[in-house]
């Protein structure tokens, strides 16, 4: 499931990677820009608490294939497309894979993971490898080919569709028969803790979408001689925010287990707010280090949200997923043409600083969280020990209901 899960997020990391090839190649603008962005993630984010409503009602295992390939094929042809309603429609398309693979996929992988933060932090991980991957085979094979190189960036999806393909069937057909024998109906659903955390998942969103779309823009002015220079600093930049995001969704599992889910909630957005400051103020190469930082301290909570959204939610774990998720990319989106219209006026520095009031305020909501009360653990035969005797302490995931 990580595996899989690395090889469509690697086509959300595709887009921002493409975006300064793009900007290069047929002379857009911030706002321009941006609205690539806004085209990946919009329509997307809509459909996928859809999504979620449907694989709690029905399970769905072939729609991970399925958005697999779909994801790959709407990046492969974008490159092909001279003009910007069809590029539009193209990554559009891919966002659609995107949103569909998402909501199926959480409910498996936290259904193998059991009781534990960290086996669903290993789930998570799985993304953002493919996240760190996406500029880093983008950059070479776009520098190489141009923009008509893209349709190569669909392999991986095809080799991630054939080979978790039975992986996919065998964990659902355990689920099933795990389902079959466990009580139904899930605990109480707590809906204004969940729509606390999902305003907090929104201010994460702005930010780290935000800083995707045009961190590799701001690394080149700053480092690489202007946007149509050399696009090396900007693939260094992007690579550095997203791979940052590995080392903190492991460490985000293992702090969960000891602090608590919403204590290291906490501790990870006030971490933020100078993290985000210092990329944008301090000069020289010290701007990749901070990227890294930010994006430490932006994934420590994120397979902590998705968990706790299902928690707070236990009857409707696919559609807390899809929501989770959703606006995980769905709300920054939405800002990045504020953001690029914004820069195209007063610079891209004095555009992304708000971003760090935005991390402020996810730490202010994150204070109102609870830890869901009384929720029992996921019920599925077979895939991990009770969290007493794996010395992890219980979370509520509650048995995936099957309508």
């Amino acid at each position: 499931m990580a595996a899989g899960h690395a090889a469509v997020d690697f086509y959300q990391g595709v887009v921002p990677a493409l975006i300064p090839f793009l900007v290069a190649g047929r002379g857009l603008g911030y706002l321009a820009a941006s609205g690539i962005m806004l085209a990946a993630t919009l329509l997307s984010s809509v459909v996928q608490p859809l999504f979620g409503v449907l694989t709690d009602r029905w399970a769905m295992p072939w729609l991970i294939p399925a958005a697999t390939v779909t994801a790959g094929a709407g990046v492969g042809v974008a490159g092909l497309f001279g003009t910007y309603p069809l590029v539009c429609a193209a990554v559009a398309v891919s966002g659609i894979g995107v949103a569909a693979y998402h909501p199926e996929s959480a409910r498996l992988a936290r259904a193998a993971s059991g009781t534990g933060h960290t086996r669903m932090g290993w789930y998570s991980l799985g993304g953002n490898i493919g996240f760190a991957l996406a500029p880093l085979l983008t950059g070479p094979v776009l520098e190489a080919g141009g923009l008509g190189a893209t349709p190569w960036l669909v392999l991986p999806a095809l080799a991630a569709a054939v080979l978790t393909g039975p992986v996919v069937r065998n964990l659902a057909t355990r689920t099933a028969v795990a389902q079959s024998a466990a009580p139904r109906g899930g605990g109480h659903d707590d809906w204004p803790a969940f729509l606390r955390l999902s305003a907090v998942v929104g201010c994460r969103s702005v930010v780290f979408v935000g800083l995707s779309a045009f961190v590799a823009l701001y690394a080149r002015q700053r480092l690489g001689g202007g946007t149509g220079g050399s696009s090396g600093a900007g693939t260094v930049a992007l690579f550095a925010l997203f791979a940052g995001g590995a080392v903190g969704t492991v460490l985000g599992g293992w702090l969960a287990s000891r602090w608590g889910r919403v204590r290291t909630v906490r501790c990870a957005y006030a971490a933020a707010v100078p993290a985000v400051a210092g990329l944008l103020l301090v000069p020289g190469p010290a701007l990749y280090g901070f990227a890294a930082v930010v994006s430490l301290a932006l994934y420590v909570p994120f397979s902590i949200q998705v968990t706790l959204g299902q928690d707070y939610l236990p009857s409707r774990i696919g559609t807390a997923s899809g929501v989770t998720l959703g606006l995980a990319v769905s709300v920054g989106g939405v800002a990045g043409p504020v953001i690029g219209l914004l820069a195209d006026h007063v610079g891209l520095r004095v555009a992304l600083a708000p971003l760090a009031a935005l991390c402020a305020a996810a730490w202010w909501i994150a204070r109102r969280l609870v830890e869901p009360a009384g929720a029992a653990a996921v019920a599925v035969a077979g895939t991990e020990p009770p969290a007493e005797a794996a010395g992890l302490p219980g979370t509520a995931g509650g048995p995936v209901r099957e309508s």
